[in-house]
């Protein structure tokens, strides 16, 4: 039978093993690196969509109107146009919610 004071000591011993486990575990990967080659992602996504768009639309036309190359040409250009307006809006919002992160970090800093 173990005694009331042996029961003690292995609870902080207990204790103390676990500690020493924690701290030794591995910490939690930030996801950074992960967020920003999924921006990229999202950024190329949306230019190869607008040239996409504009391609199809443009064909489309083309031989419906029997004009050849031209509706094409002025559709693919446009959906160009559209893609990089939509690549610098993704960016912007990307940018604000950063500014907005670092400015609750130093608040954060700031209160202690």
């Amino acid at each position: 039978m173990v005694e009331p004071d042996e029961k003690h000591r292995l609870a902080r011993l207990q204790d103390r093993i676990d500690a020493a486990k924690g701290a030794q575990a591995p910490r939690p990967r930030s996801d950074e690196h992960y967020s920003q080659a999924q921006l990229a992602w999202r950024m190329v996504i949306e230019l190869v969509a607008g040239l996409g768009i504009g391609f199809g639309m443009g064909y489309g036309l083309d031989a419906l109107f029997g004009t050849s190359p031209w509706l094409m040409i002025i559709f693919v250009f446009l959906g160009f146009a559209a893609g990089i307006q939509t690549m610098m809006r993704s960016a912007k919002e990307v940018q604000e919610k950063q500014a907005a992160s670092a400015a609750d970090e130093k608040e954060g800093h700031d209160g202690n």
